[in-house]
């Protein structure tokens, strides 16, 4: 692995661990547990910001770069509207709405979002790079 690829692959793997925590926690950790509050802390974060952070990142790369509170308030208003088409896809597939739909559903969505968000960052990290040494 070189060095220069590591900062898209860092990212990446913050999005991998995450989903993964959280989907552990909102597995196994009952809801009346004492740790129940991480379970709720991590599920909000996951639903409220994840979806929508992965999608700006596609959307708004290079040239387009938005500011950081920009980017948490569109991540943000994004993760609502796309859980809104998750939700309404699930209730009108034969799948329906429940517990692991939505939860399967969400993760594969911040999956798949996160890997072409990653390849994007990579190539401009790429691009960058070589810019950087020839120039």
């Amino acid at each position: 692995m070189s060095v220069k690829n590591l900062k898209p692959l860092f990212w990446f793997g913050i999005i991998l661990a995450f989903t993964a925590i959280t989907l552990v926690a909102t597995i196994f950790i009952p809801s009346d547990s004492w740790f129940a509050g991480i379970r709720v802390v991590l599920a909000f974060i996951f639903v409220a910001f994840l979806p929508g952070y992965c999608l700006v990142n596609i959307l708004f790369r290079g040239k387009n770069k938005l500011d950081i509170i920009e980017e948490l308030v569109l991540s943000v208003a994004l993760s609502f509207g796309l859980e809104g088409l998750v939700g309404l896809f699930l209730s009108l597939s034969p799948i329906k709405i429940t517990f692991a739909s939505i939860t399967v559903s969400l993760s594969v969505l911040v999956l798949v979002f996160g890997a072409i968000a990653f390849v994007r960052k990579l190539r401009e990290f790429n691009v960058q790079s070589s810019q950087g040494v020839s120039g």
